[in-house]
């Protein structure tokens, strides 16, 4: 698997900087993957939905209202006013491509949250030859698909809720579609309920993905993670998972 893909030529396991490190600096901007990079982050996590006028953005919300100055729905705001919004009142929002000529080294898992954007992210993938340092992974199985179709079977994918339902009920095969994906990322929980478990986690590599677990933010969590057996860790505090992974001669 490592050998097929990229992405996922490491060391284990790895750490994310998720939104750039949402808790550090302002989410999902060039700020925060900026000082994750300088801290030595090689893999970043960012989100992407479509403007009105058909331009794929870094953002997470569908609406602009919770960490800009402005409001409105992305899908109904052209990218020109979309450029004059600020995240936490200093940051613009960026491009995916930008993100991407920016970081031209950086590894990249993104969201895309709606099926809008699904054809223009994996164009904008084809068009900036960027297929080998990104992992796409969405809430939608059709998603998944429609953006591994048309990127090609190089582009390494999340598991899909299907899949996660099927390995956390222990009812699979190894050639079931809805398994198709190299990484199954999940919370700890789901509605209360413990997901990543150390049998999860064995099924998940009897199948020979890896797991990332999202979005651990204590120390002490971390670690237990870790200790557990998971592949990677998504936090919004980098310089936090970067001492934990160092002190346990994990950070490479």
């Amino acid at each position: 698997m490592k050998d097929r893909f990229n992405y996922l030529d490491t060391d284990f396991p790895i750490a994310f900087a998720h939104r750039g490190g949402a808790l550090d600096a302002p989410e999902n901007s060039m700020e925060a993957f900026q000082s994750a990079i300088n801290i030595g982050y090689k893999y970043l996590e960012t989100d992407v939905h479509l403007t009105k006028d058909g331009h794929v953005i870094a953002f997470h919300d569908d609406v602009l209202d919770r960490v800009t100055n402005l409001s409105g729905k992305i899908c109904e705001t052209p990218l020109s006013t979309i450029k004059s919004a600020l995240i936490d009142g200093k940051s613009e929002i960026p491009l995916l491509k930008e993100l991407l000529s920016e970081f031209p080294t950086a590894r990249f898992n993104i969201d895309p949250k709606d099926d809008r954007v699904a054809e223009p992210l994996a164009d904008a993938i084809k068009d900036t030859a960027s297929v080998s340092r990104i992992c796409v992974s969405s809430f939608s199985d059709r998603r998944n698909q429609n953006i591994s179709r048309i990127v090609g079977n190089n582009l390494c994918m999340g598991v899909g809720p299907s899949g996660v339902a099927r390995i956390r009920v222990g009812k699979f095969t190894k050639n079931s579609s809805v398994l198709n994906g190299q990484c199954v990322q999940v919370p700890v929980s789901m509605k209360g309920v413990p997901l990543i478990t150390e049998t999860f986690i064995k099924r998940v590599h009897s199948l020979g993905k890896v797991i990332h677990a999202w979005t651990i933010n204590e120390p002490d969590e971390m670690r237990r993670l870790l200790d557990l057996g998971v592949d990677g860790i998504m936090t919004d505090k980098p310089q936090v998972l970067k001492d934990v992974l160092i002190h346990r001669n994990e950070w490479a």
